[in-house]
């Protein structure tokens, strides 16, 4: 008989006690080499060896919150693939995007949202917006060693917060460091390589109150001067119909932009910019 082989064939009691409402937690104690920030690496920085995702826009907007993300990913100064997708629901109130080692950025929104599945399944109850940033900050912090070789993820979090106290400003956003520190801005913010320069653009553009069409027009275009200075991010591929995925948080949940949707905004800027390149 194999060792450890069970003749009955039940799971270890492990899985079916109730455990940790924390699911990075249990996977921890089970199976830890399956975390993305605890498999041993070898020595050396290892930041060319991977597809690196760039750029993600968020702005808050009356009645919920807009992210966005630019499709391409680069190796060094090749293009690693033109439509990777890099914004994703982390529940049905929040959104996720990433920027950093492709790899592991989608491993670990994947986990993220495996994450908040598993706290709401567990203990019958949503966690806070407050709480998912945090969750999402310990798992940042986990990839640290990972970091430090290179491997670097650093996400950008924002969702509608239930519990606010004016739904007209209940969208939120989240930024992180590499170490997973969270912290919350104020009407917009920008991560990734074309960052800098989106962040210029919604400077100049971001007013309060806006609407969440407005908001996603104003992503569109700060994603377009990203691309217009940063040869990381991608603009909008009008021959091969690649735009950016754009998604929504509101009360009625989130939601992504149709592709015919994003095509029609990210057209009607790209032929506003042939009259006026500036913007």
């Amino acid at each position: 008989m194999a060792a450890g082989f069970d003749p009955s064939g039940r799971l270890p009691d492990v899985f079916t006690n109730a455990g940790t409402s924390s699911f990075t937690t249990f996977l921890s104690k089970v199976a830890p080499e399956m975390l993305p920030g605890r498999r041993p690496l070898p020595p050396g920085m290892a930041a060319d060896l991977a597809p690196h995702a760039t750029t993600i826009v968020a702005i808050s907007a009356s009645g919920g919150v807009v992210m966005a993300g630019d499709r391409r990913a680069t190796m060094g100064n090749l293009i690693a693939q033109r439509d990777i997708e890099k914004v994703h629901p982390a529940d049905a109130y929040s959104l996720v995007g990433i920027a950093g080692t492709a790899g592991i950025g989608i491993e670990l929104m994947r986990l993220f949202q495996v994450e908040l599945e598993h706290y709401e399944k567990i203990e019958g109850a949503m966690l806070s917006l407050d709480g998912k940033a945090n969750r999402l900050a310990s798992m940042i912090r986990g990839n640290l060693g990972a970091a430090m070789q290179g491997l670097a993820v650093i996400p950008l979090f924002a969702g509608f917060d239930l519990a606010a106290a004016d739904p007209a400003r209940a969208g939120r956003i989240f930024s992180f460091d590499v170490t997973g520190g969270p912290y919350e801005e104020t009407g917009y913010d920008a991560i990734g390589s074309g960052s800098l320069f989106a962040k210029s653009a919604l400077k100049k553009r971001f007013r309060a109150g806006l609407s969440i069409d407005d908001a996603t027009r104003l992503a569109v275009e700060a994603l377009y001067d990203a691309a217009d200075d940063d040869t990381a991010t991608g603009g909008p591929d009008l021959t091969r119909r690649i735009y950016p995925v754009v998604m929504t948080a509101t009360a009625e949940g989130t939601h992504r932009l149709t592709d015919a949707e994003t095509a029609a905004i990210a057209e009607g800027v790209v032929s506003g910019r042939m009259e006026n390149p500036g913007g």
